[in-house]
């Protein structure tokens, strides 16, 4: 008989991969997505930290030159959603193997951005500009 189901994850956690790695539990979404992208990270390690952000850059560009040519063109955005989900995703990998690069993960770095603009929300300074408002 198969092996039995395994106890569910505790609410913060999630089966990632299912079938791969069947008894193993993730942090989340992001730890799959890092070690995922981690195996395709092909830059000469003495480069870590700033091949990556600098992919970062060039990919945010693409990003920004088509939503450009949406408002240039008059492209509806249904019409280059893909294309422009497909630049995020590039976003997406230079963040994560960035966040990697300097010993940090997505999830972490997210929770850290989250209690900032909360802590922000509370003292009614999230207009305005500089870090440490």
């Amino acid at each position: 008989p198969p092996p039995p189901p395994p106890p569910p994850p505790p609410p913060f956690f999630f089966h990632a991969e299912y079938g791969i790695r069947y008894f193993c539990l993730s942090r989340g979404l992001g730890d799959v997505y890092k070690r995922q992208a981690k195996n395709t990270a092909i830059y000469p390690k003495d480069k870590a930290m700033v091949y990556p952000a600098l992919g970062l850059a060039g990919e945010a560009g693409e990003v920004a030159n088509k939503v450009k040519k949406v408002l240039r063109d008059g492209t509806k955005i249904k019409d280059v959603s893909k294309d422009i989900a497909s630049e995020i995703g590039d976003c997406l990998w230079y963040l994560s193997v960035l966040a990697g690069d300097i010993g940090w993960d997505l999830e972490s770095i997210a929770k850290l951005n989250i209690d900032k603009l909360q802590d922000r929300a509370n003292r009614g300074k999230l207009t305005g500009s500089g870090d440490n408002r």
